[in-house]
């Protein structure tokens, strides 16, 4: 697991802004907490059209560093995978994704609707049409081919893969991975 925080220069960004930091870097800058995984970071700033590249921007200029995660103690033993170890996992991963307070379907509805109207616009209107009748998670996975088609005509391949692993780790979670 790989953490960033953000370096002296990197806080002095934050308070400054004397770098003339683009704002979709900036807003980035502000993600990193020394807490946050990078995968999760990536996951939040997906919908940003943000990637690893960006994180590698604000390490390159000195903004942020890479953090060592707190090792685990060698008494503790390695654990044993479980059925019960895997669901525990499954459920964790599942708070980790949604969003606090909201359900799996609220979390595809909200991710729909924002990313539809940030990355397509109003020619993304009839596929809000769309999401507004699906009454159920499978009713979103049946969407998924369209979304993702309409995301690529729009804003190309990059995005759209970005927003396709985001999409798929809510509509999939807590699924045994195969």
């Amino acid at each position: 697991m790989t953490l960033f925080d953000k370096t002296e220069r990197g806080r002095e960004e934050i308070l400054l802004r004397g770098n003339n930091l683009a704002p979709r870097l900036r807003t980035l800058l502000l993600l990193v907490d020394g807490k946050t995984s990078m995968e999760a970071l990536l996951i939040k700033v997906a919908g940003l059209g943000l990637g690893q590249e960006h994180l590698s921007e604000l390490l390159a200029a000195g903004m942020i560093q890479i953090q060592q995660p707190p090792q685990l103690s060698e008494s503790v033993s390695p654990i044993t995978q479980t059925k019960e170890t895997t669901e525990i996992s499954s459920a964790a991963r599942a708070r980790a994704i949604l969003p606090e307070g909201q359900t799996q379907y609220e979390a595809i509805y909200n991710f729909y609707n924002e990313t539809i109207k940030s990355m397509i616009g109003l020619r993304g209107y009839s596929l809000q049409l769309k999401v507004e009748k699906a009454s159920s998670v499978d009713d979103f996975r049946a969407l998924r081919t369209i979304y993702l088609e309409a995301i690529l005509k729009a804003k190309g391949k990059e995005t759209t893969r970005s927003l396709r692993d985001r999409l798929d780790q809510l509509l999939y979670m807590g699924m045994p991975a195969e």
